[in-house]
C-alpha cells in the first residue's frame, strides 16, 4: 500500500507542476496579447485623431469655399474614412439635418485596426480563462497529493500502535482516503 501511495503522490505532484506550468504559460500569452491589443487600440485611436484634424480642416476649407483647399485634404483622407465621407457627401449633410454629424459615424466606416484590437482582446480573454482553468485543475492535484500525503502519515501512525483495534481504525480511514483520491485522480485531466 505504501508503494502505491507513493507512486500516486509523485503522479499527482508531477501533475499539479504540469498545470501549473500550462497555467502560467496561458497568463504569459494573455499579457502579451493584451498588450498587442493596447497597442492596438493606441494606434487605432491616433489614426481617429488624424481623420478628425482632417476632416475639421476640410469643414473649415468648405465653410469658406475654398475647393482647392478641400480638395486637398480630401486626397490626404485615408481609404477607410475616404469610403465613409463619400458616403457622407451622398447625404447632402450640411442641408441635411438627419445625416450623420460625420463620416466617421456613417455605418460604411471600418476601422480595421480596431477591429483587430478587439479580436487580440477577445483572443487575450480565452487565454486568460484557460490560464484560470489550469490552475483550478493544478489546485485539484495538490489537493489530492496532500490527500495522499495524508494517507502516507496515517499508515505510518497506524504502525505506532501496539493493539490491533486502533491500528485497524487507522489504517482504514487511510483506505477511504486512498480510494476517494484515487478516484479524484482517475477523474482529473491529466497535461
Amino acid at each position: 500500500m505504501l508503494a502505491i501511495v507513493a507512486i500516486a503522490t509523485a503522479w499527482s505532484g508531477y501533475q499539479a507542476a504540469k498545470w501549473d506550468a500550462l497555467s502560467a504559460r496561458q497568463y504569459a500569452l494573455n499579457a502579451s496579447t493584451m498588450i498587442l491589443s493596447q497597442e492596438k487600440i493606441t494606434s487605432s485611436g491616433q489614426y481617429r485623431l488624424y481623420d478628425v484634424l482632417s476632416f475639421n480642416g476640410w469643414m473649415f476649407a468648405s465653410t469658406r469655399e475654398d475647393k482647392h483647399l478641400m480638395e486637398f485634404y480630401e486626397r490626404r483622407f485615408r481609404p477607410e474614412f475616404q469610403a465613409a465621407f463619400k458616403d457622407w457627401i451622398k447625404l447632402d449633410p450640411l442641408h441635411n439635418p438627419d445625416a450623420p454629424a460625420g463620416p466617421g459615424l456613417m455605418p460604411s466606416f471600418k476601422d480595421p485596426i480596431a477591429e483587430e484590437a478587439t479580436g487580440l482582446a477577445e483572443q487575450a480573454k480565452g487565454y486568460f480563462e484557460q490560464a484560470v482553468s489550469a490552475r483550478e485543475t493544478g489546485d485539484q492535484y495538490v489537493k489530492v497529493t496532500v490527500l495522499l500525503a495524508t494517507v502516507l502519515l496515517l499508515t505510518a501512525l497506524s504502525q505506532r500502535f501496539s493493539q490491533l483495534g486502533p491500528r485497524v481504525v487507522v489504517v482504514s480511514v487511510a483506505v477511504v482516503l486512498l480510494l476517494f483520491s484515487a478516484g479524484l485522480l482517475v477523474k482529473l485531466p491529466r497535461a
